[in-house]
């Protein structure tokens, strides 16, 4: 079975015997936005904790619908009207079933009076999350472990992700790098003492995957770089997950500079190489790294907000605001402002967090960008609430990007 697979409308909907294909317009705050003759579209990250305990849950729990936790996420993604959407933490499954049940029974019915959105694109992949290593990687004495899978997970695919598009995808030209060696990147923060020469030379870069994922917007490609990094935590002083974050970010900075910066990288079918100079693309994902807070690898997230290809819209939110004065602790000493905050990390540590991104190359045009984390009182407000929260851990982030 390829690693890798691109859905269509008619792809997605063939995984289900039988199943009826239902066509709905798009809103027209998705579709027209930018005004007549602008090609302006909205790129939306979401870490929507879909994920679940045990394989196959999520496809169980997406086949009806009626699961409050997914009535909920549908619910903010609709408000939010993006046209192009990752989500992170989304149990991968070979069917492709949850993917489909996600976008039929939840994206195209309206949730509680919003819109409903439709998707007529999709990709999802198969991830690193859950594959077990057959190596003891934690260093505990026992084997096929969650810590001992290429990435931490109880099952093949737990917090995969997906891609839904309403621009067609180029599926031909989708490059992913699952099985991309951490010990290829020249210079890394690999550790190679903890983990020993054996260990090292076959680990895997990616804790899930790194996607590029072209879409055709009229006569130009946007590449969608998706990603979604370790924690640089769970870990002990070597800082094995701090180390591979920072590399995990990294991956992405070597892949839009191009040259032979680049030349080190092998996507799954051996093709090699980055990013053509001039290319337009939006890295999208929860990068788990915040640029001045938190635990990350120093400068780990400014490898990608500082680059010269890169420009950040830096969203806000009011409910971020909110948020850290209510909670306080580690709040009180963080360095950045909470503002920027994408994630409610109410634990004594780290407090709360800007460590989701959607960061656009330099040749497309901003139009507007936002986190969305409304303020108690604010519409949509109860769909973000407090631990346990309704929906995720994490808001979603968007820009309203022009193409041309």
């Amino acid at each position: 079975m390829s690693r890798r697979t691109a859905l269509t409308r008619r792809s997605l909907v063939g995984g289900l015997a039988g199943a009826a294909v239902t066509s709905i317009a798009l809103p027209a705050a998705a579709s027209e936005r930018g005004g007549a003759g602008h090609r302006t579209l909205r790129f939306m990250t979401y870490n929507a904790s879909l994920n679940r305990g045990s394989q196959g849950q999520l496809v169980r729990d997406l086949s009806t619908p009626g699961n409050a936790q997914a009535q909920a996420v549908a619910e903010v993604i609709q408000r939010c009207a993006p046209d192009v959407l990752l989500i992170n933490e989304f149990d991968y499954d070979a069917e492709h079933l949850g993917v489909q049940l996600f976008r039929d029974n939840y994206l195209a019915r309206s949730q509680n009076g919003q819109a409903p959105l439709d998707f007529p694109h999709a990709f999802t992949a198969a991830v690193n999350t859950g594959v077990d290593s057959g190596l003891d990687l934690n260093g505990d004495g026992t084997l096929r472990t969650g810590d001992d899978a290429w990435g931490f997970g109880l099952f093949p695919g737990q917090y995969g992700m997906a891609v839904y598009s309403t621009a067609p995808i180029d599926h031909r030209a989708v490059r992913t790098f699952q099985l991309q060696l951490w010990s290829q990147m020249p210079d890394s923060l690999l550790p190679w003492d903890y983990y020993g020469r054996e260990i090292g030379k076959r680990l895997r870069l990616s804790s899930k995957s790194h996607w590029d994922v072209p879409l055709r917007v009229g006569r130009d490609t946007v590449h969608v770089l998706a990603s979604h990094p370790t924690p640089p935590s769970f870990d002990g002083s070597e800082d094995r997950n701090g180390r591979r974050n920072h590399d995990e970010i990294r991956f992405w900075a070597d892949y839009i500079t191009g040259s032979r910066r680049g030349s080190w990288i092998r996507d799954d079918n051996g093709g090699t190489g980055g990013l053509l100079p001039g290319s337009r693309f939006v890295i999208m994902g929860d990068l788990n790294s915040d640029p001045q807070d938190g635990d990350s690898w120093p400068g780990a997230a400014r490898q990608l907000l500082e680059h010269h290809r890169i420009q950040d819209p830096r969203p806000s939110s009011e409910g971020a605001v909110a948020a850290a004065a209510a909670q306080g602790g580690a709040n009180t000493r963080h360095l950045g402002e909470h503002r920027f905050d994408t994630a409610d990390f109410t634990d004594p540590a780290p407090g709360n967090l800007r460590v989701d991104y959607v960061l656009p190359s330099s040749n497309l045009r901003v139009q507007d960008s936002q986190v969305f984390w409304p303020a108690p009182g604010q519409p949509g407000a109860e769909l973000t609430g407090s631990y346990p929260f309704p929906t995720s851990d994490h808001r979603p982030v968007w820009a309203d990007l022009r193409v041309r």
